[in-house]
Formats: structure tokens, sequence, C-alpha cells
């Protein structure tokens, strides 16, 4: 697949706010400071695309990506991140949350997981409830270029031990590093296969 095109859209609070359109969209969610955006500005072709911050939690909102003028990425508000007031983080959660569960558009989610970190409980416990919902996803390792690909496979296979095995066995996996641009063709390849679908 080819990217002619990328262009960011809006940003929306809630699902309310999300663009009324026809677009295919994919999801991208994790924890914070796990390279959401390096992943999107990866898959464009475009470094400045979406805003790349050191600051855990800068994403707050649901933002829209328009990709060759015909399906969409968004970029969620990661979860767990800090210096932000209890009631606003509930928030957040609910808007993605209602965006996962109820977004007519939605075709994928690809849930990033720092490949450097032994399994999180949150990482888990947002997966468990994924599987739980009608959407399909993939698990992004990110940050392979820290590290090197042993300790990646043994990151994967301690955090899928860690998962429900019923979630396991539908489970697809790609490790990724925006640095070294791998994994690209990876994600590309799942879209195109639900645009096609």
């Amino acid at each position: 697949m080819q990217i002619k095109s990328a262009k960011f859209t809006l940003s929306a609070r809630d699902l309310a706010a999300s663009p009324q359109w026809h677009f295919p969209e994919f999801a991208f969610i994790g924890r914070s400071n796990v390279g959401k955006s390096s992943m999107i500005n990866m898959l464009s072709n475009k470094d400045h695309l979406a805003k790349v911050s050191a600051t855990p939690g800068k994403t707050r909102l649901l933002n829209f990506f328009v990709m060759n003028e015909s399906w969409s990425l968004v970029d969620l508000p990661g979860y767990g991140y800090a210096k932000v007031a209890k009631s606003e983080k509930m928030d957040f959660t609910e808007s993605v949350g209602d965006y996962i569960e109820q977004r007519e558009n939605l075709k994928h989610v690809f849930v990033l997981i720092d490949s450097r970190l032994s399994p999180q409980r949150i990482d888990i416990d947002f997966t468990s409830w994924l599987a739980t919902c009608a959407v399909p996803f993939t698990l992004v390792f990110t940050k392979t270029d820290k590290q090197s690909p042993a300790k990646t496979r043994t990151t994967i296979d301690t955090f899928l031990t860690s998962m429900p095995a019923d979630i396991v066995t539908n489970s697809k996996v790609i490790t990724s590093s925006s640095k070294n641009r791998t994994g690209r063709i990876d994600v590309l390849k799942v879209i195109e296969h639900h645009l096609v679908a």
C-alpha cells in the first residue's frame, strides 16, 4: 500500500464530536509515551503529521487523520497518563470506551506496547477488555531498536503468557521501531486487508 496523501483533520473531545463521514477508521492506543504519534508519522511518511511529545499524556483528544482521501488513522488518548485531574482522566477513559464500543466506522485497533517493559497490568487489563468488544485488534510491540531481538521476543512471550488463553489464540502480533521504520509494512498490510474485505 502506498500513502499518497495524509493530513490532520480534527480533534474530537468524545464520540459525539467525532467526524460524520464514511471513512473506515483504524485506531492506535497504548500507555502514555509508547510511541503512538511516532507510529502515525512513520505510517504516513510525514515526520510532523502527529505531534510527538516527551510529556506523558499529551494526547487528550481523539485525533483524526485522513489518508489517501479514503480512510482514517485515529490517535486515541493514552491510558494511564499522569498529571491529569482524576475526573478529567475518567472522562478521557469514557470517551475512548464509547468510541471503541460504538463507532461504526472503526475497523481495527492497534494496541501499542513498549517492548522493553515487563507485562504491565494496565496493558493486560485494557487488552482483556478490548477482546470483549466487537472490534478486531493487533498488538504492536514498539521501540524494538532499543534492545536485542531476543529480549523483544522474551517480552512478547511473557506478555502473551500473562493474558487469558482464549485472547492469545486470536491475537496478532507485530514488532516495530519508528526509528528503524520496521513494522510499517506489516501494519499497512493489516489496514489494507480490512479496506478490501
